[in-house]
């Protein structure tokens, strides 16, 4: 499915809205709004986790992240080797952009063990128009939810990354 098929609803607009409002032009710096928008991604979701990374000089850094009351397996600010993470296996394909129910694929040793559990894992990269990548749009919960949908957090991923570029207009 392209962007242009894609069907936003109220979520989507509102989303957009808080993104676009936010500024005339692009920063390098991520918007205050996101953790907002990472907040109304994760509860319409229905996951437990959702964060944007950025990845650079060999490391994955959470930037922004919103969390179900309990359970906060990441924060902002954490950092560590791109290598080690599940954002980096999505950008270079090693690990699909939608996993239904990640468990399998822990423990037969095909991504990393994060040391929490994952059921449902969607992640999609922050692509600059350039074509170069900030980092990753990322949610997922502790059990299967089959239904979370990745098309939005496309969406999402691709408003952060227009604020994101130089020489765009919000």
């Amino acid at each position: 499915m392209h962007l242009l098929d894609y069907n936003p609803d109220d979520l989507d607009v509102t989303i957009s809205e808080l993104l676009v409002a936010t500024s005339d032009s692009a920063d390098p710096d991520l918007p205050d709004v996101v953790p907002t928008v990472l907040r109304m991604l994760r509860t319409r979701l229905g996951m437990d986790v959702a964060f944007v990374s950025q990845i650079a000089n060999g490391r994955r850094v959470i930037e922004a992240v919103d969390c179900a009351p309990g359970f906060s397996p990441v924060h902002a600010g954490q950092s560590d080797p791109v290598e080690e993470s599940w954002c980096q296996y999505v950008v270079d394909g090693r690990l699909p952009e939608k996993i239904a129910d990640a468990k399998p694929l822990i423990a037969q040793g095909l991504a990393p063990d994060p040391g929490f559990p994952i059921g449902t894992h969607l992640s999609t990269p922050v692509r600059l128009p350039g074509g170069e990548i900030y980092g990753t749009l990322c949610c997922f919960s502790r059990t299967v939810n089959a239904d979370a949908d990745i098309h939005r957090l496309r969406y999402t991923a691709n408003l952060i990354a227009e604020k994101l570029s130089p020489g765009t207009n919000g």
